[in-house]
Formats: C-alpha cells, sequence, structure tokens
C-alpha cells in the first residue's frame, strides 16, 4: 500500500482562484445560444408586429366594404323612391288621360249619376235647379227631366246652359244646399294628396 502525500504548504490559498478559459467549442455554442434566443424574440416581435398590421389591413378593409355598402344602399333607396314617383305620376298621368277619353265619350255620364244620387236623395225638396255645360244642354235636357220622373221627384226642376262650365262638369242647386262636380278641382286635390304621399315616403 502506497504512503500517503506529504502537505508541503506550498499552497497559497489567499491568492485568487483563476476561472478556466472557454474553450472554442464552448464559446461557439454560447454564441448559438445567443443567436437562438435571438432570432426566436425576433420572430415573435414579427408575429406580434404582423398580427397587429393584418388586425389593422382586416378592420379598415371591413370599414371600406361597409361604407360600400351603405352606399350602394343609399342608391338603390333613391332609385326605389324615385322609380315609384315616377310610378305614382305615370299611373296618375293614365287616368287622368282616360278620364278625357271618357268623358269625351260620354260626356254626360258621370253628371247624369250625380244628379239621379241628387234626385233620390231630394224628392220631396221644392226645386232644384241644375247647371249644365251649354254644348250638353240639348242633349241633357230630357234625360234629367226623366231621371226626375223616375226618382218620384215633383218639385219644380230648373235646367240651365252655362258657357264657364266644364263638359263633365255640372252644379245642382237647392233651398239649402247644392253641389259641385268640377273635375278641375278633383285634379288639385288628387294631385295635392300625390304630393302629400311623394313627400311623407321621401321624408321615411
Amino acid at each position: 500500500m502506497a504512503s500517503p502525500a506529504k502537505f508541503l504548504f506550498d499552497t497559497d490559498f489567499a491568492a485568487p482562484v483563476r476561472e478556466r478559459s472557454a474553450t472554442p467549442a464552448e464559446v461557439a455554442q454560447k454564441v448559438a445560444e445567443a443567436e437562438a434566443r435571438a432570432y426566436r424574440n425576433g420572430y415573435d416581435s414579427a408575429l406580434r408586429e404582423a398580427k397587429v398590421e393584418s388586425d389593422r389591413r382586416s378592420a379598415a378593409a371591413l370599414q371600406e366594404i361597409g361604407n360600400a355598402i351603405n352606399a350602394i344602399a343609399a342608391r338603390f333607396a333613391g332609385i326605389e323612391s324615385r322609380m315609384e314617383t315616377e310610378a305614382v305620376d305615370v299611373a296618375v298621368a293614365v287616368a287622368r288621360k282616360l278620364a278625357d277619353e271618357l268623358i269625351a265619350r260620354e260626356p254626360l255620364g258621370e253628371v247624369t249619376a250625380l244628379i239621379a244620387d241628387c234626385f233620390a236623395q231630394l224628392v220631396s225638396t221644392p226645386h232644384i235647379v241644375i247647371r249644365i255645360n251649354e254644348t250638353l244642354y240639348e242633349a241633357a235636357h230630357s234625360h234629367i227631366e226623366a231621371l226626375a220622373k223616375q226618382s218620384g221627384f215633383a218639385g219644380r226642376l230648373i235646367i240651365l246652359a252655362e258657357p264657364n262650365i266644364a263638359a263633365g262638369d255640372c252644379r245642382i242647386e237647392w233651398a239649402d244646399g247644392g253641389v259641385v262636380r268640377e273635375r278641375a278641382a278633383i285634379e288639385a286635390k288628387i294631385n295635392e294628396l300625390v304630393g302629400s304621399y311623394i313627400a311623407s315616403r321621401n321624408q321615411v
């Protein structure tokens, strides 16, 4: 068995301990680890920035799409309103044209209908005055008298030809009242109602 080594007291414990120098392989490994950490940090930061930019672009694109949809909806609403207005105008124009043709074909149609209704309501009235267009007087006189007899009207009937009353219009007067059929007034009322309707639709 070998003898134990003798302690020679030649070690200076007060002297600083020198660290061992890293080998080139260890330096290379630490550099590689640092580069890997830097790459990961840079990659993560780039991902975060890319997501923020992507979210910003998506929000901007959605905003543009929303604006475009609103603009298209507004244009469609304007087109719809214009088409509705034009449709009403066309309907009124067609009705006016038909009324002209019907009056030209049968100028006494509406007049005699109104007179017959008045006779039915005013059987006991002492007298009735009927004013019609002068060009229709000859054709209407005997027909109106026949309507009076059919309804049982026994009062005094006065039929007057008026140059200022349009064909298809008439005025019927009795002691305490009267009624007027005036196409111009009817058309004015229709135009007023159509205008009010279109204005209300445009506001909506």
